[in-house]
């Protein structure tokens, strides 16, 4: 019986060892690059896309000089951790995405005309580095003339950093680099200190038990992906770049770090912010302000903001809070207004409902609501934890911006670009030197403020580049955790409890994609946005110059075409053929600005694919990457219904309240119901301190995936009574694309113009500007011509 009793532990303990290899990694394969397709499109389906946008640019009077291209700088593939567990089967994955679709996506689904692979960096192997640049290159290989590609492709990565409180959260940033070779290129990427782990403690292998009736193939191929990312060692600190080995992982826990290392590189790079006002992971009360200003900026690298992407919109300011800073510095609940309900209010309203259900008295129970409340904002973002078996729709609309365009999941309106635009960072200057001391001190000392282009972006995580062109398929473009059973959901999520329960959980522990609202975040996600670049030519540099220059727009994932013009700078600061000042310009004046606005709506889709990318990639490949849906414009555009001035007037004193700063629309005009174009001209007669001024453009209304949001049931006082979350619980339908009315539009890069006269203005007197022409301002024209073009 000893015997037989040592066999069995000896049995169990390879049982074991085996279990334990299998789940992480023994009989997984690598994840390659794959194989891309498609050769470069044909030069006259090119020329022809430059033809139509140049046709509505001369129709509105645009100078020549002057083309827009379209990009997405924010894209993934199944090289990025979470891409690849969103791939597997029992999340609803449709299989592996590597770089190689990107590329075919890009050119034949999309009909892009650049884009950029952003991977997270923690994820990246070096093999997977080697094979990212390898795929980029080949990518760039098959665009045609160099002088004039239809496709150029730029390399990058994403660090993502996530802070556990407001004061250490600095948020993610892509880094987008313009040379590609691989002695020009970093060695390896530059990552920001985490660990993500996707199937606890037993192994990523082991969610094949979770999913039983399918092949545990990609499963084990995702333990090989996960054992050999853990594998990387850390790169050694305090190390110049250059000096450091190839095979290790090179490690920046701030932005300061950051921006050194690239410096240390020297190549030429972008830093983009994106994502800043998530708040799935952005901690309650997390700010801009700790940022501009300090070691942890860099204006020469950091030049473009994502405004809007896939995970929605970061654009406005708002003045409510999801927390506040009690007298002693502790964090508090702050009561609910006529526009927004705090997650951490209505954490305690649930407790109270429970409570009473329950028999208990109105003094107990208000004693749960609010030990509920403050368990939430000790929490943080896993403040919904402390809820006992809670639900999305326990929460109604809490935690969201209610007026916003399609806004990020618990907005953070201390991150939004509205709010990084108004705040200025003020130090003391030192006046015990001589008066040019005291001078030089005293310009030191004006005002730090940020000088972002805007850009938008998908922020994919299928390889999908630029996928807004249609509003369809929602499954299959937009990302999401699209799980197939309840209980494969509740138990990725570790979800149970009683949902009855009246007293409040400790903070909660469960860790992995626990801890996220991945399913109320899900009605948050869209197919993303566009960036657009006004160059000079097709090729590399021409793009690269345009994003230095911030002559950059962004959409929400249609081609709007969009001019935003200072039409009496002062010399010699006219860079247009009209010498007019572009959307991106930063200048000084003293004069009354004028400005115009020219815009044309996107072509109207038709459905299917166009011939030549059939002809490509053939139907295989293009129901495979494309759901056999294509950017395939017609002749058409959409009506562009209305144009928003919005202003901002950065701080002059430290405690110039913000809300009174942002004017949002300040001024707004109606187009002719004509698809032909609009034009705007207007001025700012009031203009006496330093402002910041950027235009939307809005297309007539259509349905957008996701625009719903949590598509809330309203009382007749317009509260939140109950929400048809997007697959919330599995009772929406898995084929309903979550489509709501709003409007498609474009947000302009500013034009930053500051006062010559004033303190805080340019140090720099600007020549006065010829004797103007009689001003045309506050009008809006229509061009005359046809539709198509």
């Amino acid at each position: 019986m000893k015997r037989l009793a040592l066999a069995a532990v000896a049995f169990a303990a390879v049982a074991l060892w085996m279990l334990y290899q299998i789940s992480w990694g023994l009989l997984g394969e690598h994840e390659g690059p794959g194989e891309i397709r498609g050769e470069a499109i044909p030069n006259g389906i090119v020329f022809g896309r430059e033809a139509a946008r140049g046709a509505r640019a001369a129709a509105l009077g645009v100078p020549r000089g002057r083309q827009i291209l379209f990009g997405d700088l924010h894209v993934h593939t199944t090289f990025s951790t979470d891409a690849f567990a969103s791939s597997l089967p029992i999340f609803g994955g449709t299989g592996a995405h590597p770089p190689a679709d990107a590329c075919d996506f890009a050119r034949y689904c999309a009909g892009l005309d650049f884009w950029s692979i952003n991977d997270h960096a923690s994820n990246l192997t070096p093999e997977h580095w080697h094979e990212t640049q390898q795929s980029i290159r080949d990518c760039n290989a098959r665009s045609g003339d160099p002088e004039r590609p239809d496709l150029v492709s730029f390399l990058g990565w994403e660090w993502t950093q996530v802070g556990q409180t407001a004061a250490s959260h600095y948020g993610h940033k892509n880094i987008v680099l313009l040379e590609t070779a691989s002695d020009l290129v970093p060695k390896r990427p530059i990552a920001e200190p985490i660990a993500l782990a996707v199937g606890g403690a037993s192994g990523p292998g082991a969610l094949a038990l979770l999913d039983l009736e399918r092949s545990p193939q990609r499963y084990f191929d995702f333990a090989r992906y996960m054992k050999d990312r853990s594998e990387v060692p850390v790169c050694a600190e305090d190390v110049h770049t250059s000096e450091l080995p190839g095979n290790c992982r090179e490690i920046a826990p701030t932005p300061a770090v950051l921006f050194r290392k690239l410096r240390e590189w020297g190549g030429d790079s972008v830093v983009i912010p994106h994502g800043t006002s998530w708040g799935f992971y952005t901690p309650l009360g997390s700010s801009w302000d700790k940022q501009l200003g300090t070691e942890q900026d860099d204006p020469a690298l950091q030049t473009l903001f994502e405004v809007y992407s896939g995970h929605g919109s970061a654009e406005q300011y708002r003045d409510w809070r999801s927390v506040v800073t009690a007298a002693d510095g502790s964090p508090k609940c702050p009561a609910p207004r006529p526009d927004y309900l705090p997650s951490c209010w209505r954490a305690g309203e649930i407790m109270r409902e429970r409570c009473t259900a329950a028999g208990g008295n109105a003094q107990v129970c208000e004693q749960r609501a609010v030990l509920t409340r403050q368990r939430y904002v000790d929490t943080g973002t896993r403040g919904f934890q402390v809820v006992p078996g809670q639900r999305p729709d326990d929460w109604l609309d809490s935690g969201q911006c209610r007026d916003c365009f399609l806004p990020a999941f618990n907005h953070r309106p201390g991150n939004s670009v509205q709010y990084v635009a108004a705040i200025s960072h003020f130090r003391a200057a030192d006046k015990t030197g001589d008066a040019n001391e005291t001078r030089a001190a005293e310009l030191d000392t004006r005002p730090k403020r940020t000088r972002f282009g805007f850009v938008a972006a998908s922020d994919g995580h299928q390889a999908k580049p630029g996928i807004g062109y249609k509003q369809l398929n929602r499954n299959f473009f937009v990302d999401g955790l699209k799980f197939e059973t309840p209980a494969a959901l509740d138990t990725v999520l570790g979800r149970g409890g009683d949902r009855i329960a009246s007293q409040p959980l400790e903070a909660g522990s469960f860790g992995g994609l626990g801890s996220f609202e991945i399913e109320r975040t899900s009605s948050f996600l869209s197919a993303g946005g566009l960036t657009a670049v006004h160059t000079s030519g097709r090729d590399r540099r021409s793009i690269w110059d345009g994003l230095k220059r911030r002559e950059v727009y962004a959409t929400s994932g249609t081609k709007i075409l969009l001019w935003f013009d200072l039409i009496n700078p002062p010399t010699p600061h006219g860079v247009n053929a009209d010498h007019s000042a572009p959307m991106g310009s930063e200048l000084a004046m003293i004069d009354t600005p004028r400005f115009r606005v020219r815009a044309a709506g996107s072509l109207v889709q038709r459905p299917g694919c166009p011939d030549y990318a059939l002809y490509a990639l053939g139907p295989d490949r293009i129901g495979a990457l494309c759901a056999d849906e294509c950017d395939f414009p017609g002749e058409n555009r959409r009506r562009i219904d209305r144009v928003e001035v919005v202003r901002i007037r950065p701080q002059q004193t430290p405690n110039e309240p913000v809300a009174s700063l942002i004017e949002d629309p300040w001024r707004s005009f109606d187009c002719p119901r004509d698809p032909s174009g609009c034009v705007v001209e207007f001025d700012d007669k009031s203009f006496a301190r330093d402002s910041v001024y950027y235009v939307r453009v809005l297309e007539e209304p259509s349905q957008i995936i996701n625009a719903g949001g949590l598509r809330c049931t309203l009382d007749q006082q317009g509260e939140c009574i109950a929400v048809d979350a997007c697959h919330q619980n599995f009772e929406t339908d898995r084929d309903d694309d979550c489509l709501s009315e709003a409007r498609e539009r474009a947000w302009s890069s500013p034009i930053y113009i500051d006062f010559a006269d004033s303190v805080g203005g340019s140090s720099v007197e600007p020549e006065r500007p010829p004797e103007r022409q009689p001003s045309r301002v506050n009008r809006v024209s229509m061009v005359a011509l046809p539709a198509s073009g």
